[in-house]
């Protein structure tokens, strides 16, 4: 959980100019018209998202003892 908020908060800081995959995102993706590089670093990111959360879930369900 805390690796998925992680990803969230450098997407939302490279919004307002930390750098980062959001940084690309709008920098390229947005303010220069480029949507092709503005629908990479999005996928990108769920990808990350995506990866993080099944790897949780499969740790969760390996070392849970329930």
């Amino acid at each position: 959980m805390t690796a998925i908020v992680l990803v969230d908060y450098t997407a939302m800081a490279g919004v307002i100019g930390g750098g980062g995959l959001g940084d690309l995102a709008i920098r390229y993706g947005y303010q220069r018209f480029q949507t092709d590089v503005m629908v990479v670093t999005v996928v990108l990111l769920l990808i990350l998202v995506q990866a993080l959360q099944m790897t949780g879930d499969r740790l969760v369900a390996r070392y849970s003892r329930r």
